[in-house]
């Protein structure tokens, strides 16, 4: 049995619009292997924008 947390990793995201970047949160590298884009709320566009992976 695999043990918790094994292929989960941090993850950087940064806005589309701005470049800000937010603290990190997690993915499941052997499942999505592509990079992760997510919607949620910037302080600094103060919009939902689209959220995408940051590269390390």
């Amino acid at each position: 049995m695999a043990k918790k947390g094994e292929n989960r990793g941090p993850v950087n995201m940064k806005c589309s619009v701005c470049g800000n970047i937010i603290r990190p949160t997690e993915k499941n590298k052997k499942n999505t292997t592509d990079k992760l884009s997510l919607k949620k709320h910037c302080p600094n566009c103060r919009k939902h924008t689209e959220y995408t992976e940051k590269k390390n």
